[in-house]
């Protein structure tokens, strides 16, 4: 395809699916990137990654309303389709997939996708049918795409694990790879919402991942997560942050833990101001 932005857009179905049956007649597998748009470095490290395995990669654009809840942002959410497909373009990605909200939500549209516990604490607790939002929309994308591989970065770790789950559960025939947070210099996850930050707000950010990586190092050293997590949670409270969870999981079925004996994640979702954060690592 060329290499201009605009020939990267494919807004139709059977386009696409034409496009990936030519690519697929050519011997090349094929790299799904799915995204709400407002790109930025993380997502392009994402491009970047589909292009290192050596496919076709296509990145989707659809900012999704079954996944927002009342009073969240999806009026607000930042969109510039133009600047977006210009990134795509430069990072080498193959195709940008934009379908319209009637092609993903048509008339008389009615399955939702549950998923089980995975999907029921952390942000599903403060975000009801954030996940079956995710779930499903996720899904009609590895089925409009139909791809290899789909890459999804592990900021959004829950999300990670939710569609893993859900791949295995439907035997989707696809490959879901997770891909390492990119982060500022002082440590702030990229986020498409870090644009929402004042300037003193941006200051302060960089505090998250500051005390998910205290209570990380904690944990690690065998003790109680208890009272880790209770110093983690003051701390980020005196930062200005409103804190929705603070959490030690297990890596793979995300439940609380009290101790550490296996791989785990600490994870946080905190308000500072208007915007939202969510970040972990690993312990």
């Amino acid at each position: 395809m060329s290499s201009q932005p605009t020939d990267l857009r494919i807004s139709e179905l059977a386009t696409l699916r034409a496009q990936v049956a030519a690519w697929r007649a050519a011997g090349a597998r094929v790299v799904l990137v799915p995204t709400m748009g407002a790109l930025h470095r993380g997502h392009l490290a994402l491009v970047a990654e589909g292009r290192a395995l050596g496919g076709r990669t296509v990145a989707s654009i659809f900012v999704n309303p079954t996944q927002f809840g009342p009073g969240e942002d999806f009026s607000r959410y930042p969109r510039d389709l133009a600047a977006d497909l210009a990134l795509l373009s430069g990072a080498g990605a193959d195709a940008a997939w934009t379908p319209e909200p009637a092609t993903m939500y048509p008339p008389g549209f009615a399955t939702r996708i549950a998923v089980g516990a995975l999907s029921e604490g952390l942000c599903g607790a403060v975000r009801p049918g954030h996940f079956s939002g995710v779930a499903t929309v996720v899904t009609k994308l590895l089925n409009q795409v139909r791809p290899d591989i789909a890459l999804f970065g592990e900021k959004d770790f829950q999300q990670l694990r939710v569609i893993q789950q859900v791949t295995r559960d439907l035997d989707l025939a696809v490959e879901i790879r997770g891909v390492p947070t990119l982060r500022e210099a002082d440590g702030l996850a990229l986020s498409s919402r870090n644009r929402y930050l004042t300037s003193a707000e941006r200051a302060v950010a960089p505090r998250l991942h500051a005390v998910l990586s205290e209570v990380a190092a904690a944990a690690r050293d065998g003790g109680e997560t208890g009272a880790a997590l209770a110093r983690g949670a003051a701390a980020l409270t005196a930062a200005g942050f409103a804190v929705q969870y603070l959490a030690v999981c297990d890596a793979e079925t995300l439940a609380p833990l009290e101790r550490v004996a296996g791989p785990a994640r600490v994870l946080a979702a905190a308000h500072l101001g208007r915007t939202r954060l969510i970040d972990n690592v690993a312990v």
